[in-house]
Order: C-alpha cells, then sequence, then structure tokens
C-alpha cells in the first residue's frame, strides 16, 4: 500500500499529516509505528488523520496516533498542523474552522503560518482526567521511585482532552525529566497514563517547559502539556492570564481566563515535505 503524506511540525513536535476523508487508509498499530520509525520509515512523534466530519457544525474529523501506534484524544502542536494542512491543501477556504476529535470540538483561526487553537476549558474532576486522587486539592503529592531511589513529587493534575501532571521545578537542567517523566507517567493512580510536565518560572508571563509525553517520550514541544503548565500556575496565583511559554522547539502564547474559560492558544505551523512511502 502506498501511503502518500505531508510532513509537518508545530514547533518540532513533528507529524506526518494523511488526507483521509474517503477513508483510503485503515492501518493497524504495527503499520502506524513502522511509518513513525526514525531510521526504517518517516519518523515522527504522532500520525494526524484528516477525516470527513460526522454531525452538524463540525467541518472535520481529526485523529491522532502516537509513534506507539496507540490512538489519543488531543494534540495542540498538531491542532495547529490539521488547519494549515487543510488550508494549504485546499480543503477549507474560510479562516476558521471548527475540527472534533475524539473527546473535544476545537476552534481554529488561522493567520498564515500562525494559527490561534480554542483548546475548550480545562478538566479537573479527577474521574475525568483520568486520576485516582481528591478533585478539590490543588496540588497532589505521590512517591516515586526514581533511579532506585526514593522521591516526593508534587504535581497539578488536570485534562486538557488529555491527562496532565504538571510538576513546578526549581532549574529545568538539573531536572531528571525522563525517569520522573516515566515513573509518574505510569504511576497506577493515572489509569491511561500522563503527560509530565515541567515548568520553571521565569516572572509571571513567561516559564521554560519541558514535557514527556506518554507513548512519545520528550518531545521538542506539545501544546497540550504548555496549556496545562499555564493553568497550573494561574490556579497556584504564580501567572498572569496570558503567557509566553518556552519549549525547546520555541515558544507558544497561551491565555487563561480562569476556571471554566477556554484555553487559547497561538503558534506556528510549518510544512516540511510531502512524500509518499510504501509498506
Amino acid at each position: 500500500m502506498d501511503i502518500h503524506f505531508t510532513k509537518m511540525h508545530g514547533l518540532g513536535n513533528d507529524f506526518i499529516v494523511l488526507d483521509n476523508l474517503h477513508n483510503a487508509y485503515q492501518l493497524s498499530a504495527k503499520q502506524i509505528a513502522a511509518l513513525g520509525h526514525r531510521q526504517f520509515g518517516v519518523g515522527f512523534d504522532q500520525l494526524l488523520l484528516v477525516e470527513a466530519a460526522t454531525e452538524p457544525g463540525i467541518d472535520f474529523s481529526y485523529r491522532i496516533f502516537n509513534v506507539d501506534g496507540r490512538e489519543v484524544e488531543h494534540c495542540g502542536n498538531g491542532a495547529r498542523c490539521f488547519a494549515k494542512y487543510v488550508s494549504d491543501k485546499g480543503l477549507f477556504d474560510e479562516k476558521s474552522l471548527v475540527v472534533k476529535t475524539a473527546n473535544r470540538v476545537l476552534t481554529l483561526k488561522i493567520d498564515g503560518d500562525s494559527v490561534t487553537v480554542d483548546m475548550e476549558a480545562p478538566e479537573f474532576d479527577a474521574s475525568k482526567i483520568p486520576f485516582i486522587g481528591d478533585s478539590n486539592l490543588k496540588i497532589h503529592t505521590r512517591q516515586l521511585t526514581v533511579s532506585g531511589s526514593p522521591l516526593e513529587v508534587e504535581f497539578c493534575a488536570l485534562s486538557m482532552g488529555n491527562p496532565h501532571a504538571v510538576i513546578r521545578v526549581e532549574e529545568l537542567s538539573k531536572t531528571a525529566v525522563k525517569e520522573i517523566g516515566e515513573a509518574l507517567g505510569a504511576h497506577p493512580d493515572f489509569p491511561e497514563g500522563c503527560n509530565v510536565g515541567f515548568m520553571q518560572l521565569c516572572d509571571r508571563n513567561t516559564i521554560d517547559l519541558r514535557v514527556y509525553e506518554r507513548g512519545a517520550g520528550e518531545t521538542l514541544a506539545c501544546g497540550t502539556g504548555a496549556c496545562a503548565a499555564v493553568v497550573a500556575g494561574c490556579l497556584q496565583g504564580l501567572l498572569d492570564d496570558t503567557v509566553t511559554v518556552k519549549l525547546h522547539g520555541g515558544e507558544l502564547s497561551i491565555t487563561w481566563l480562569g476556571i471554566n474559560s477556554p484555553v487559547l492558544m497561538t503558534g506556528p505551523a510549518t510544512t516540511v515535505f510531502e512524500g509518499k512511502i510504501q509498506i
């Protein structure tokens, strides 16, 4: 089978995007993993499928698969690339579109190579994250074993359409991101796993962030992770309502006006190349 794809990235968080409006592709987890292999395939953090809408008021459906072949609920950087893809391909000629993911409805606004995504409101109900813990607590504490030693971590748990744990750290360069990310991401109190964000405050409008993503490891950028980090900082009274999030791959602007308000994420989307591969 020939796969026609477009390679894209949002701040280095990279994707291949497939036009599946006519159900041309029914890929298995094994095939997705083969495509995602950086030595023997194309290589990507996630695969995005553009699919036809199935209900009124929705322009497209949007499915996301991690490099391990597992389908996931949400990806903010991917949403920006999705919007640029359908615009560049002439599949949609408006500057604003509505797409449905596995569990959210997103409004995307295109301005050249920049896209603003209405990520909807964050979810704090533990059963909906999902997380086994007290929904009323802003900060949770868990004991982990990291590199053979016990470690107590404090974090904020929430969902941005996918589960996140956000840890505030004093110095990112001295933080064991991979080890703590793996341990907390696989903690049994997160029954579906979680993305683990490590946030260092610069000032009330700027943070540095690294994210260890479930099924992908640490990536150069994570859109939902940036949103989750800003929400966590605002909840703790550490951040103002508009924040620049500095990631390894670049910067995102995140705005959140408080409980029940949507999180707005603005950042670039870039097309790298197009190609065809046989699997």
